[in-house]
């Protein structure tokens, strides 16, 4: 060893200390290089093993040969391997840093194990507090902002005030507005999930915050998980958050209102998409299964919501993704456009000339608006992110903002893939990974490294990268009376078999049912030729009604419907001097029912119906023209029935007489 070293001393001290400093400089960034390969799981694991192999050989070949160049006095050698390492090195480096670039990007897009959760008291801005004050709390022991962290606001801020619990939050900010309570405990996210609502759009500058409090929890979120990878059939919710702000922070507030169902099949490469309108009303999974509209169930967090949408389909979500709809500008900018059908205007469509024209991403109306005219044509992210939220200007409203946020998903897909260079694509990424958040771990993302190479061969192919299959859930108007909130609200009813035909698409798409198989097609020149979209066009039986009013009614009608819908039915008859007693009515009509109508007929298990029993004197008779002419007539009919029984008296009379006789 000691004549080794004697003769390395020998040599030329510029390629000796070149030999050193390469060999070093090669391991430090091999080292690294192996490391973020090492990352990538799942992902084309033999040909990374090879690689890290050749590199580590290459390395031993490296030390070894250049050693013995070094001891000959052969430096062409060392120089020529020396030109090849750091070939190499520049390779790792480069190599190190695009992969954790990509990775650490879609590492941000998993939510974080800890969140901090946050509960704010809030009051109406011109109320004053005191300790005379009302409060009012969600009574859900579970509920992390409603209820726990609010009682240690309670007692954090050594608040004495009487507390009032609701089961909602709907009922408590109706109570609250209508002013029978002071200040109420709501999440932090608070104008996010109720500013949609009609009776509380401008609920931001309604209110104010009295107290807050914050403490940082285990993500409630998180608890939903799935073991499933992209190498198996996969169901994603799609969760829009509509901030006003770039980015993503992992307790963003979402409303609701945009609630998509996604299938993926990695086989098939099939995509079997589902649009949830809003205003749908269903049970509410975390509200022992009270029907209300499907957004509501944001305010309750995630795991309702899915659960909600779950036992709606019938169908078990792996993963949800939130995406924050103001990044969609960003990430929209970051792919050079999409390419977008724009429908024209629906509903007061001479409003912008033709044009559609919504807010800004900032909401801001004025010179800020921003307005697209009709057709086929690229849109650039603030067009694409206005097309996606408006709907005032169509008839469909909802249901076809719908639409439009399905054709800006769809052109998203087909189109991110298509990245021009490496620039372009830490763009895209950066625009994905700070405007989306997921419960999927890192190692499942990677996962989806084989079905993006497969689509990507696809599109080299010339075919379509996903085979999109766009549902569509047939709704009807349903106005319901909420007796929460004392007034009737806007839903939507769905019709039974075109969820059962969704159900099924879904289930096809997961290879859970057999698609069945079409025997017999019609075509006509003078009709345009649709593509099959599940659940479109089925209108066959409503999924349920709301009461009817039986004002003035027969009992026989009542109870005939009671039976026919499994409603208990009872039977009250009243006189003037019951609360239940109706004037206009005539005597053996329903006067009165004790559930309102356009209660939802889901929530009803028994109905009082109050029958006139009697009929005021004539000189406690209602004044007034209208309820004079009917008492009049009242009158008049008792005198007429009053005279047919006297006549049908005598008529008896003569008839006994002559039996006698």
């Amino acid at each position: 060893m000691k004549k080794v070293l004697r003769k390395l001393k020998r040599s030329k001290g510029i390629y000796r200390y070149l030999y050193y400093i390469i060999g070093i400089l090669y391991i430090i960034s091999l080292f690294f290089f192996v490391k973020s390969l090492l990352n990538l799981k799942g992902i084309e694991t033999a040909i990374r093993i090879i690689f890290i192999i050749f590199f580590i050989l290459y390395l031993i070949l490296y030390l070894f040969i250049n050693l013995l160049n070094l001891l000959r006095r052969k430096y062409k050698g060392v120089v020529i391997t020396s030109i090849i390492s750091v070939i190499f090195i520049v390779i790792f480096c480069v190599g190190s840093y695009y992969i954790n670039m990509i990775y650490n990007n879609l590492s941000n897009m998993t939510d974080d194990e800890n969140l901090v959760y946050t509960s704010l008291l809030i009051s109406l801005k011109d109320t004053k507090f005191n300790n005379d004050s009302t409060l009012g709390m969600i009574n859900d022991e579970a509920e992390i902002e409603g209820n726990i962290l609010a009682q240690k606001l309670y007692s954090e801020e050594k608040l004495v005030n009487s507390i009032t619990e609701y089961n909602d939050y709907y009922s408590m900010l109706k109570d609250l507005y209508n002013g029978d309570i002071d200040a109420i405990f709501v999440p932090s996210n608070y104008v996010t999930l109720f500013n949609e609502e009609e009776d509380y759009q401008n609920i931001a500058n309604d209110t104010k915050v009295l107290y807050k409090y914050s403490e940082e929890r285990e993500n409630q979120d998180l608890v939903l998980t799935s073991n499933k990878t992209f190498e198996e059939p996969l169901t994603f919710l799609l969760l829009g958050v509509d901030s006003e702000d770039y980015g993503l922070n992992a307790n963003a507030a979402f409303n609701g209102d945009t609630l998509m169902i996604i299938t993926f099949n990695p086989d098939t490469l099939q995509t079997t998409m589902l649009s949830i309108p809003r205003d749908t009303y269903v049970p509410i999974a975390c509200r022992n299964d009270q029907y209300a509209k499907i957004n509501s169930a944001a305010a309750y967090g995630t795991s309702c919501v899915i659960d909600t949408v779950s036992n709606f389909l019938d169908i078990d979500i792996d993963y949800y993704v939130k995406i924050n709809f103001k990044g969609v500008v960003e990430l929209v900018d970051a792919i050079g456009g999409i390419e977008v059908d724009v429908e024209a205007p629906t509903y007061n469509a001479d409003k912008y000339d033709g044009m559609m024209c919504e807010q800004n991403s900032d909401r801001e109306f004025g010179d800020s608006l921003v307005c697209i005219e009709p057709g086929y044509q690229t849109l650039n992210g603030e067009e694409a992110l206005a097309y996606a939220r408006n709907r005032h200007l169509y008839i469909g409203s909802d249901l076809d903002r719908i639409r439009h946020q399905q054709q800006v998903v769809e052109a998203i897909a087909n189109k991110a893939l298509g990245f021009s260079s490496v620039a372009n694509l830490q763009d895209i990424l950066n625009a994905v990974s700070n405007n989306i958040a997921t419960n999927m771990d890192i190692n499942t993302i990677l996962s989806g490294y084989s079905v993006i190479k497969s689509m990507v061969s696809n599109v080299l192919s010339g075919e379509d990268m996903l085979s999109i299959n766009k549902a569509y859930l047939e709704t009807y108007s349903l106005p319901v009376y909420v007796p929460s909130m004392g007034n009737t609200t806007s839903a939507q009813g769905y019709f039974k078999d075109s969820l059962e035909d969704i159900k099924h698409a879904l289930k096809v798409t997961l290879g859970e049912e057999d698609e069945e198989e079409i025997k017999t097609f019609s075509f006509s020149v003078n009709e345009p030729y649709e593509t099959y979209s599940p659940g479109k066009g089925l209108r066959s039986e409503r999924s349920s009604e709301v009461l009817p009013s039986f004002i003035g009614r027969t009992v026989t009608e009542a109870e005939s419907y009671c039976s026919e819908q499994g409603i208990m039915c009872n039977i009250e008859y009243v006189d003037p001097d019951s609360e239940h007693y109706n004037s206009s009515v005539n005597v053996g009509l329903i006067g009165d029912q004790s559930v309102p109508i356009s209660t939802f007929l889901g929530n009803i298990t028994d109905i009082t119906f109050y029958v006139v029993n009697s009929r005021k004197p004539i000189s406690e008779e209602p004044s007034d023209d209208n309820s004079s002419n009917s008492g009049s007539d009242d009158n008049t009919t008792n005198e007429e029935d009053s005279s047919g029984g006297e006549e049908n008296s005598e008529i008896i009379d003569e008839i006994l007489e002559d039996m006698l006789n």
